[in-house]
């Protein structure tokens, strides 16, 4: 059942996407603003239909693939349903229910029969041509049933409508708070479409009732904006201030690694109000910080109640709707006021609550320390951040392969999947690849937190999963590398690696660090270095050099990768006690000095000088380790991978 409500969350984000539109329209052509009364009307024929566009929007969410037939049968079925039940009950009025409803069991159906066969006289009304048919008749049948019945639910809901829009601040800061809580599974859409597009009603001056929070505010309603207008201090003021908090309570040395995606998300937050990347953040690393937020939230829906503030948004609560909206808002200044108040009380709880409490925020982890750092500094060395092609071949392994996925979707910021053995998922790889974090939802069921660009990484491992996700990035259709043999064939004979530094040789499991020694960041061996410089152990080329220089990766001949991470925790020293003498790119030979330390600076700095030497894009390689102790550089012989 949470899964099936999540999917009908999931949906409803097509038909909310065209509320910016609507909401523009309205304003721009209303007197205060461009006063062309025709435009107003066009934004207003787009909320005077939304059960119509609901039902095509979850329409086509339901179904496997999106189908445009899917998508008319959503229309005929709520065209249907409304017209049936106005003939028996004119009184009845479903609001978006409808639309809800008829979307669903149209998605439903197109799912069963959009391959459906007939005989041959019959043939032409099979396959997808079947589904608005089918869909049709169902809908008589509900709108007899609606017609008859509906009556007992919608004085539920009229009264349920009215004690929340009756009971003063209790109502506002009671849904302040669900509208936070309910994140977490995603539902909070499915009460959001209840509140803003359903309860309560208003006439216009044309004599044209409109209803919900959203459209009622739009239309003059001088009741409506007291539901939306308490997000605004929120999401402009108190999430940016969480962010400051947390940065400011992260780990000195970590502060440079989480600042810039803290400063992103907060500044996505302040402009558009899309708050989800901030929240995931810290949900489940923290979830006493999420209980601490959804109170706030609460808090500050009940001061703009207080204090006689009203204001709406056509999409979120950020400064872009604060300013389209302003001229029709009431007090709207006071949201400014509240939302300084906000942003202290959320930065000193939230760096109260961090530092006493030592909550895992970002930047605040205790394991995985090092493998975070690193991959979010370099990543995958030949692959451009807004590559998503590579991108999903990395979810998708990191997923248990496209195998283990039996339904793929995405609403605003998070991928939504169904697994077949969701033991195989790594987790940890998959917030090495930017994942903002993980739910897991029932038994089989997993959200991934993506972010904004979900949309283009869910399409492009859409079409990895139908080609099996066989190719890995930067390959040909024939799985050979560019300038490169295959994975498979990749080999390092005993003469094709050297000593990269005098030291002793030591096997992975021996580093004094977990990350490395767990083999997390791949297989490898590690040396207790001597001198100060380090040579290139392979023929080659160098395709990463690292900002703060402590580390470098190397790419042999035949597309082996090679990662030499100089010392543990040097990430730290940034750059301090290193001097690099190559560059991304330039090709080397074994013995072509690589990197200059000033090894008596490290170890005064750093816990320990010992350099693990990671193969990081092996699959069904070995490497074996065939000496161990003191060896020289340039020695022969150490390491061999097959």
């Amino acid at each position: 059942m949470l899964n099936f409500l999540q999917r009908i969350g999931k949906s409803l984000m097509f038909p909310i996407a065209t509320l910016p539109a609507a909401a523009l329209l309205v304003r721009l052509g209303m007197e205060d603003m461009l006063d062309v009364p025709f435009v107003t009307a066009a934004g207003n024929g787009i909320l005077t239909n939304l059960s119509l566009i609901f039902a095509i929007g979850i329409a086509m969410g339901f179904a496997k693939d999106g189908s445009g037939a899917a998508a008319l049968a959503g229309a005929v079925g709520v065209l249907v349903l409304e017209g049936g039940i106005g003939a028996i009950n004119e009184d009845i009025n479903m609001g978006v229910f409808s639309g809800i409803v008829s979307g669903v069991i149209a998605g439903l159906l197109y799912n069963r029969f959009h391959d459906v066969k007939f005989p041959e006289f019959l043939s032409f009304f099979g396959g997808k041509r079947f589904v608005p048919i089918i869909t049709s008749l169902v809908m008589v049948a509900l709108s007899f049933v609606f017609g008859y019945l509906w009556v007992y639910p919608q004085n539920v809901l009229d009264a349920t409508a009215n004690w929340i829009l009756n009971a003063g601040e209790m109502g506002v800061g009671v849904y302040g708070v669900l509208n936070r809580l309910l994140i977490p599974v995603g539902l909070h859409h499915v009460m959001n479409t209840l509140i803003w597009f359903d309860f309560g009603t208003f006439t216009t001056e044309s004599g044209e009732v409109v209803r919900g929070e959203i459209n009622r505010f739009l239309n003059g309603d001088p009741e409506a904006g007291h539901f939306l207008a308490g997000f605004f201090p929120v999401m402009m003021f108190g999430l940016p201030a969480a962010c400051l908090a947390m940065y400011a309570a992260a780990k000195k040395h970590r502060k440079a690694a989480v600042g810039g995606m803290l400063l992103s998300i907060a500044l996505t937050s302040f402009l558009t109000g899309v708050t989800e990347p901030i929240e995931f953040t810290f949900m489940f690393l923290s979830p006493l910080l999420f209980v601490v937020h959804a109170l706030l939230t609460g808090v500050s829906m009940v001061a703009a109640f207080m204090l006689d503030v009203r204001h709406g948004f056509g999409f979120s609560a950020g400064l872009i709707d604060y300013l389209l909206n302003y001229s029709i808002a009431e007090n709207p200044l006071m949201l400014i006021l509240i939302g300084l108040v906000l942003g202290v009380v959320y930065f000193v709880v939230f760096y109260f609550l961090i530092v006493k409490l030592d909550l895992k925020t970002p930047g605040r982890e205790d394991e995985d320390e090092d493998l975070v750092e690193e991959t979010q500094e370099v990543g995958q060395p030949n692959t451009p951040a807004n590559d998503y092609d590579a991108k999903a071949y990395q979810y998708l392994e990191a997923l248990g392969g496209s195998e283990n996925i039996k339904t793929l979707d995405y609403c605003t910021t998070r991928l939504r999947l169904q697994m077949d053995d969701r033991d195989k998922v790594n987790e940890a790889a998959l917030k090495r690849y930017g994942a903002r974090g993980v739910m897991k939802v029932g038994k089989q069921n997993l959200q991934v937190i993506v972010g904004t660009t979900v949309e283009f990484l869910a399409e492009s491992m859409r079409k990895r999963i139908e080609q099996g996700n066989e190719t890995p990035p930067d390959t040909d259709p024939k799985g050979e590398e560019q300038g490169g043999s295959s994975s498979g064939s990749r080999k390092l004979s005993a003469e094709n690696f050297v000593m990269p530094n005098e030291g002793t040789v030591m096997p992975l499991e021996d580093v004094p660090d977990e990350v490395f020694a767990a083999r997390m960041m791949g297989p490898g061996f590690a040396i207790d270095p001597e001198n100060d410089m380090f040579t290139s152990p392979v023929n080659g080329k160098v395709v990463q050099v690292f900002p703060t220089k402590h580390a470098i990766g190397l790419e042999t001949e035949d597309g082996m990768e090679i990662l030499i991470h100089i010392g543990l925790d040097t990430v730290q020293l940034k750059g301090e006690g290193f001097e690099t003498l190559v560059e991304a790119n330039q090709t080397v030979k074994q013995g072509d000095p690589l990197i200059r330390v000033d090894l008596d600076f490290v170890k005064s700095k750093a816990p320990s000088v010992v350099t693990p030497i990671i193969f990081t894009n092996l699959e069904n390689e070995t490497v074996t380790l065939h000496k161990k102790g003191r060896h020289s550089q340039g020695e022969e012989g150490i390491v061999t991978v097959q």
